[in-house]
């Protein structure tokens, strides 16, 4: 996988170089192009550390601007409003411009990063438009101080990814719900789990990657949430119950890695705060099974589960997980003991079984790694989930 990375003359040049890091991190071959205004900004030899390569500054007999206008994906970032409005009207007069206008020749994608004053941002409206309708891609600037600021680099990455994958799930609608419910006993008190959301989370992110349009129920999350995927948050049982039901019709896939409490406290109706001198019995009640209703819902949806247990031996484990499979109607069943050392609630690596109609058993590895396996096994499953 190959990206050029354009850097143009906006001062969150200076965020250019953790960008091209973290593409390389991802298995991504970076060659920058750098305009003048760049380069007052941030120095070359930067950017030829970060990428490992040299930069283009200038165009030369080697024809930089054909060479690399064939490239898997071409990403500007910054882009100001001179290279977007230059673009538009097909001005080639410097290497990142030519670079472009060459690309567009050859129909390679191109994704534009805006970074400027917001009043810039308001004036080229009418160039984003005309070069959305080209094919170009935008990323949203976050919009703050009268500014339209450089997004968090972990959302251009996500882009980037997404146009190099191999979009094994494109035009697929994914329902993934994330974190724990909470429960209240009074206005300040109530009761949850320690799920962090992070599994939940890395198999949105993956999902987006692979081409899909990913929406995320959001339970109680102790991450952030790129601003790019649709985001319904909830907090009770109940919420969560009645999200999913209004969801699941519309969607090709529900993973169900939400962290649903099984207990919900009985007659909880009492507004304000418990006085703490007072004693306190709480009675709970079993809490709906979410994941049983939504083969009611859709027939067709493909439907992953997932079973945390504490401290059984890993028969029991896929004993129990099976047992949920049978009920639920599930297609897929990621089990988990959260008393394993280094895995479960909160950490950033799991160990844990697959199972469908065989049983697959992932040793201690990242969460990010695991969401790539779930979405493998859900992309194998193609038929399944065919429109």
């Amino acid at each position: 996988m190959e990206v050029v990375l354009c850097v143009t003359g906006s001062v969150a040049a200076v965020e250019a170089v953790k960008l091209a890091r973290e593409l390389k991190r991802q298995g991504i071959n970076v060659k920058c192009f750098m305009t003048d205004g760049a380069t007052e900004i941030i120095h070359p030899n930067a950017m030829e550390f970060a990428t490992g390569q040299e930069v283009v500054l200038k165009l030369t007999g080697k024809i930089e601007h054909v060479k690399y206008a064939q490239t898997d994906l071409i990403l500007v970032a910054p882009a100001t409003a001179n290279v977007i409005s230059k673009l538009a009207y097909r001005i080639a007069d410097n290497p990142v411009s030519t670079l472009l206008v060459t690309a567009m020749g050859y129909e390679t994608p191109i994704i534009f990063v805006p970074s400027m004053h917001h009043s810039m941002y308001r004036s080229v409206s009418e160039n984003l438009d005309k070069l959305k309708q080209e094919g170009i891609t935008f990323i949203k600037p976050k919009i703050d101080e009268n500014k339209a600021k450089f997004p968090d680099i972990d959302v251009i990455t996500l882009y980037a990814l997404r146009y190099l994958s191999g979009h094994d799930l494109k035009g697929k609608k994914v329902l993934i719900s994330a974190g724990a419910t909470f429960e209240k006993i009074d206005e300040v008190r109530g009761i949850t789990n320690l799920s962090s959301g992070k599994t939940g989370l890395e198999l949105a992110k993956e999902a987006f990657i692979r081409g899909a349009e990913v929406t995320l129920i959001c339970g109680q999350l102790d991450i952030d949430i790129p601003h790019i995927l649709k985001v319904i948050n909830v907090e009770s049982v109940k919420d969560m119950q009645k999200v999913v039901n209004e969801q699941v019709a519309n969607h090709d896939v529900f993973i169900s890695a939400a962290a649903i409490s099984d207990f919900i406290p009985v007659n909880m109706e009492r507004l304000g705060k418990i006085p703490s001198s007072e004693d306190l019995t709480l009675k709970l009640e079993k809490a709906p099974k979410i994941i049983n209703e939504v083969k009611k819902k859709n027939s067709s949806i493909f439907l992953v589960g997932f079973k945390a247990e504490y401290d059984m031996s890993d028969e029991e484990l896929i004993n129990s997980a099976r047992k949920k499979m049978k009920e639920s109607g599930a297609n897929l069943i990621v089990a988990n003991d959260v008393s394993t050392e280094g895995g479960g609630f909160g950490s950033d690596s799991n160990k844990v079984f697959l199972i469908d109609e065989d049983v697959t058993s992932i040793p201690l590895t990242s969460k990010k790694e695991i969401a790539s396996m779930i979405l493998d096994k859900i992309s194998g499953y193609k038929k399944l989930i065919q429109n």
